[in-house]
């Protein structure tokens, strides 16, 4: 039973789905070269299979069955997810030699691409005299690919008892191929790109600030004049202060004490009080012996009454 018939009435409203410059394309400056407008081509050395779907790893997966099944590393391949599978095309880099920009429409057909029913449909597609067929068993479950010359391929699958869906390009959602190195490449031409614009950036940044102050400061009025002022000012007003502090009492009275201290230990004496009263009046007390209770050289003073513990008798004086 051919089901391509019974599409024809929805393609018709139907609008072509093309591929977009993708995130690393706009990053690596090459979106304006994109090509979107695939041309359709049935490489000969087409394989098809399934593996295992295991989240994150899935890209790493379907490259490694690609290659192992193209004999080389170097392949273009395309998958999709599918009830725990990821299903899933790829030929050698090679077979695309004369079509670089080019698509395999029976990816279209792959489960969860827009070509794509049910399991229990053969969707064909055929190509200058080439036709291929993708169709999955029922016992197993397992995907076929057949791909050969249209007239032994063709009787083959329409001796099948299935329905079956013969692909059209014009009207089925473009998928692209995938190749890794050229994905690696254009990642490191993104990064590579990236980082220039990013440093040239903050250098821009940089330049812009140093020439912003650097109007400031030319803008700035410098009057010296007043600084020069200011700072005369400041240090006469230091000079001033520290005359004033030479000056001070205080030094007077440490002149004194350190006199009395002199005097006083050269006789044995204890100077035990010096006190400086309001108005500047001096007042200071001290421990001599009996010996010397008849006054002292340079020392005025009047003796107390009576003795210290230690023997001594106590002085005063006022000046």
């Amino acid at each position: 039973m051919d089901s391509s018939a019974s599409n024809n009435q929805n393609e018709g409203n139907k609008i072509q789905k093309r591929p977009k410059p993708s995130m690393s394309d706009i990053l690596a400056g090459e979106s304006k070269h994109f090509v979107s407008e695939l041309s359709p081509y049935l490489p000969p050395e087409l394989v098809g299979g399934a593996v295992p779907y295991v989240p994150g790893t899935e890209d790493e997966a379907v490259w490694n069955a690609a290659s192992q099944a193209c004999s080389t590393e170097k392949v273009n391949y395309t998958y999709t997810i599918y009830e725990g599978k990821c299903w899933y095309l790829a030929c050698p880099s090679s077979a695309l030699a004369s079509n670089p920009d080019s698509w395999c429409p029976l990816a279209a057909a792959l489960p969860g691409n827009s070509e794509f029913w049910d399991t229990e449909t053969v969707y064909i597609y055929e190509q200058e005299g080439t036709a291929a067929a993708l169709r999955w068993e029922a016992d197993t479950g397992r995907m076929q690919l057949y791909i050969g010359a249209a007239r032994t391929i063709l009787p083959r699958v329409q001796s099948m008892e299935a329905n079956f869906i013969t692909i059209n390009h014009k009207m089925a959602d473009i998928v692209p191929w995938k190749n890794r190195s050229l994905k690696t490449e254009k990642l490191s031409r993104a990064t590579a790109r990236v980082l220039l614009i990013a440093g040239l950036t903050i250098n821009f940044i940089c330049i812009a600030v140093l020439g912003v102050e650097y109007s400031m400061t030319n803008a700035v009025d410098r009057n010296l004049q007043a600084v020069k002022q200011n700072t005369i000012r400041v240090s006469e007003n230091l000079m001033l202060g520290a005359y004033k502090a030479l000056q001070s009492d205080a030094i007077r009275y440490m002149v004194r004490v350190q006199e009395i201290s002199d005097i006083l230990s050269s006789i044995d004496g204890t100077l035990t009080r010096f006190e400086v009263k309001k108005g500047g009046r001096v007042e200071w007390e001290a421990l001599v012996p009996q010996a010397y209770s008849g006054g002292l050289p340079g020392l005025y003073a009047k003796v107390q009454p009576g003795l210290e513990k230690d023997g001594r008798v106590r002085i005063r004086g006022t000046k």
